[in-house]
């Protein structure tokens, strides 16, 4: 399979174009400057130039595809304050990808996101398919939306599917939400939680997600949802304590009304209890992850390398 994959030089998409290219795929990336240009021709693939606000050339470029892997999403803009215009640009990329592969039963797989689907219970692959006032009320209930709309193309023949990832994708080189946390607790000189830190969050390791994305884009039924859990729930005091030992800092417990000010931009999220399940998933799709853990992966020293 020819895929175009955007997204495909960040985090996930740099593991996502070895493992389809080790399947045998040709990858088509996306790279908006000419270092990720650079970086996907080293990997092997071939490049697309461009950048989630033309439309036109991400229709051509799912146009001459087999498939769609779409990564991609305008973090700086959403992290920014701006998280409904970056909702707005995703929208109209995957409207415009989906319409160049209507009637031909190629998929089109978007990545989404689990934290915050199911509030203090397990989620599962049928949660967050009817948009309620719980997900209109969140922020990112604007990516579940989209999600939605990316459900709804295999009405016009395309073999559509959403893959949400957990908030950690973790591994060598995550920059993402543990390395923001050990930074915090080496700065504060506590490893904290929110409350008594039993919140869960679900956790994925790099390759493991690297792989569900491509048999998703093999394999996945038209409208499928899948989750890439292999950490159904890890208890938010459990992460602390493997930072603390390894920072050599004590863990302590952070009142929910000071988690703004003790976490920052991470005040929000960290008292979440967000878990979910990938039984479904498992089944659908064998999948079997086989990556350490989330706890296994922060017992290693690559957490802790200061810059």
């Amino acid at each position: 399979m020819r895929i175009f994959v955007t997204g495909a030089s960040g985090w996930i998409g740099s593991a996502v174009v070895p493992e389809l290219l080790g399947a045998g795929h040709e990858v088509v990336g996306l790279a908006r400057s000419e270092p990720s240009a650079q970086l996907l021709e080293a990997a092997g693939a071939l490049v697309h130039r461009g950048d989630l606000d033309d439309a036109g050339g991400l229709a051509k470029a799912a146009a001459d595809s087999d498939g769609v892997i779409h990564l991609a999403f305008q973090h700086e803009v959403a992290f920014g304050g701006n998280f409904a215009a970056a909702g707005a640009v995703d929208r109209r990329a995957v409207e415009a990808m989906g319409a160049a592969l209507a009637d031909s039963d190629r998929p089109l797989v978007l990545a989404s996101g689990l934290l915050g689907l199911a509030m203090g219970r397990v989620a599962t692959e049928n949660d967050g398919l009817v948009p309620d006032a719980v997900i209109r009320a969140n922020p990112a209930g604007i990516r579940a939306a989209t999600g939605l709309l990316a459900l709804s193309l295999r009405g016009i023949g395309v073999r559509s599917s959403v893959l949400r990832l957990p908030p950690t994708v973790h591994g060598d080189g995550d920059n993402g939400f543990m390395a923001t946390l050990v930074g915090i607790a080496r700065e504060r000189g506590a490893a904290g939680y929110v409350g008594d830190g039993s919140n869960r969050w679900p956790a994925v390791h790099r390759s493991d997600a690297a792989s569900l994305f491509r048999l998703a884009v093999e394999a996945a039924p038209a409208g499928s949802v899948l989750h890439a859990a292999a950490d159904e729930g890890v208890a938010f005091r459990d992460i602390a304590g493997a930072m603390g030992r390894h920072l050599g800092v004590p863990t302590a417990s952070v009142a929910p009304a000071d988690a703004g000010e003790h976490f920052a931009h991470l005040g929000h999220f960290v008292g979440l209890d967000s878990p979910a399940s990938a039984a479904f998933t498992k089944e659908l799709l064998a999948w079997a992850p086989a990556g350490p853990s989330l706890l296994e992966d922060l017992e290693q020293d690559h957490y802790y390398r200061e810059a």
